[in-house]
């Protein structure tokens, strides 16, 4: 699995914004086409029976492509992260955390971004079935879809592969995840 991994491209628009990631034979198809030019090349070239091509590891396309905006799923993960994985009552930070809902499910609250929080088990179970105003606590934000940078939407596409040729190209992709090319390998 880590070769395939290894195999990703990273592909910028034609205003060198990081676009997506992409297996190295599309890249290679999209080069060989003159839809993109090789910007950086990976270290091991791509062999065939008669001769030995160089594998790009980023391209940009030579034309302008437009993005589609990035959405962040709703999951209790992706609430704790948002959140900083901080109680949104007390302030407490810990892994032990719990997601309530601003307003009570049962009494019409929806499960959407804006109604969800990350909170300690202790505020959860003191706040119960009843709104931050009916149980007098305040929220410390309000809660809101998070902003996706272009950064973490590479990182999920790439299923945490960070190729070190491309942190040049992506600003904040290092700070994704604790492993890079030289780890992976």
């Amino acid at each position: 699995m880590r070769a395939a991994l290894a195999e990703s491209v990273l592909v910028l628009n034609q205003n060198f914004e990081p676009l997506n990631v992409c297996s190295w034979r599309r890249a290679f198809v999209l080069v060989a086409l003159d839809k993109a030019e090789v910007l950086e090349l990976a270290r091991h070239p791509i062999h065939t029976a008669a001769a030995s091509y160089p594998r790009p590891a980023v391209i940009r396309l030579m034309y302008m492509v437009r993005r589609p905006r990035s959405v962040v799923k709703l999951t209790r993960r992706e609430v704790f992260i948002r959140d900083n994985f901080t109680c949104q009552y007390c302030g407490q930070r810990s892994r032990e955390l719990t997601v309530d809902h601003i307003m009570p499910k049962h009494r019409g609250g929806r499960h959407s971004w804006d109604n969800l929080v990350s909170a300690c088990k202790s505020c959860n179970h003191r706040k119960g079935g009843k709104t931050p105003e009916e149980a007098r606590m305040l929220l410390l934000r309000p809660a809101k879809a998070p902003n996706v940078p272009y950064h973490y939407a590479i990182y999920q596409r790439a299923n945490g592969y960070i190729d070190q040729l491309w942190l040049k190209f992506v600003p904040g992709l290092a700070d994704m995840a604790g492993h890079t090319e030289e780890k992976a390998s």
